[in-house]
């Protein structure tokens, strides 16, 4: 298991232009307004929120409207760009992980997140032979070595 930003040995110019490339392949413009939101999650450490987005884009962009930030990452992740998560504070968003095949721990209080190799859909018994399963996600949520010698709120 190991610490690990968003994108691992990609780097900030793989995970860029990967992110242009599966746009273009999609038949979307590529415009700045774009290319910065690759260049955004691309550089991020963490996981951001449609909010976060936003604000991040507004100084250069004032006339992008929260909407439109809310369509593309929500387009963004349908096409495999971004991964999706509900964590305690909502809906976040990052890079997708590009190198091999794995799981994640995530911190909910620091979000901090951690890869596994261990694949559980290896060790599912009896799966249907009529379905073709085209992808699959597996994450552990729970507090890491740090957060969990702090208090934190009793979880439902």
């Amino acid at each position: 298991m190991e610490n690990h930003s968003h994108n691992h040995e990609h780097s900030v110019q793989e995970t860029v232009q990967d992110m242009v490339k599966a746009m273009a392949s999609k038949g979307w413009r590529i415009t700045d307004q774009r290319k910065s939101l690759a260049t955004l999650f691309a550089e991020a450490e963490g996981y951001l929120s449609p909010k976060d987005v936003y604000d991040s884009m507004r100084p250069k962009y004032p006339g992008v409207s929260f909407d439109t930030v809310y369509r593309n990452l929500r387009l963004l992740s349908e096409m495999g760009v971004l991964e999706q998560f509900y964590l305690n504070d909502g809906l976040k968003f990052r890079a997708r992980c590009q190198s091999h095949h794995h799981h994640h721990m995530i911190c909910i209080q620091c979000e901090k997140t951690i890869t596994f190799e261990f694949c559980p859909m290896k060790h599912v018994p009896h799966l249907p032979e009529d379905f073709e399963i085209m992808n699959h996600r597996f994450e552990i949520f729970g507090y890491c070595s740090d957060c969990s010698k702090q208090p934190h709120p009793a979880s439902n």
